[in-house]
């Protein structure tokens, strides 16, 4: 009997377009996502479980031809492995193929709103609750579309209809952070960022931010170093200092 095998006939990531050519309509649409990448890679850097894609193509309809991606400007999925082998032993994919990925969907996908309006406030919104994505993030740096919404909001997939999470930062505790705006520096230029956050709502730096305040921390090292070698020396001349006094005064000290 022949065993019928459908994966065997799915196009492979190889095989299927890794991007749409579009261009961002702005930079903040693509160094936004790429910086909540960067806090995780330092955060989650010893976990192998996770992967944040930046505008790449979300392949997850099998029945299409050809199929048709879905392309957020950012994603994270979990349980999911951070480096796939690819075909003759490449690293890295070149799209998210949900039959390459034991059917994964993302846990949380981000729209970043620029000048030219991109549906992410009604038609994205339905498209994303289609698909069954648990978190939804509409994030608008700009202000372009403040008619349309607030500069940041969090839905949660509740009953197959997004709902609007309270507060921020947001935290989501399926994905162990929360996340929300705040003024930091990111690549040289100082804005109103994107943020991971903790439990507590402590703040995950950016990588410029962790740079800055690991140097903080050695100069600050170095300081009480240098401090402890100052006062040995003002300890070793004080002895040095009594000695001279009581050789004057005719009492030797006992070197031993």
């Amino acid at each position: 009997m022949v065993q019928y095998e459908p994966l065997k006939y799915l196009p492979s990531s190889e095989e299927l377009p890794c991007s749409d050519e579009t261009p961002v309509d702005n930079e903040l649409q693509d160094l936004v996502p790429h910086l909540l990448k960067a806090i995780l890679s330092i955060i989650w850097q010893v976990r192998t479980d996770w992967f944040f894609g930046v505008d790449m193509g979300i392949y997850y309809e099998r029945n299409v031809n050809p199929p048709a991606p879905i392309i957020p400007d950012g994603f994270l999925s979990l349980g999911v492995e951070r480096f796939r082998i690819r075909a003759k032993g490449r690293t890295g994919r070149l799209s998210y193929v949900l039959w390459e990925e034991n059917g994964i969907l993302p846990i949380l996908v981000l729209e970043v709103v620029s000048q030219t309006y991109g549906g992410e406030y009604d038609k994205k919104k339905i498209d994303y609750a289609e698909l069954v994505i648990l978190y939804y993030v509409i994030y608008d740096p700009d202000r372009y579309q403040s008619r349309r919404g607030q500069p940041l909001e969090v839905y949660r997939l509740v009953d197959g209809v997004y709902v609007r999470q309270p507060g921020e930062p947001v935290y989501l505790p399926e994905i162990g952070l929360g996340i929300g705006r705040e003024v930091g520096t990111y690549e040289g230029w100082t804005r109103e960022w994107l943020f991971w956050y903790d439990q507590d709502g402590r703040k995950y730096p950016s990588p410029d931010e962790a740079r800055e305040q690991a140097e903080q921390r050695a100069e600050q090292a170095s300081q009480a170093l240098e401090q402890e070698r100052q006062r040995a020396e003002q300890e070793r001349q004080r002895a040095e200092q009594l000695a001279a006094w009581l050789r004057k005064l005719g009492i030797e000290l006992d070197e031993g």
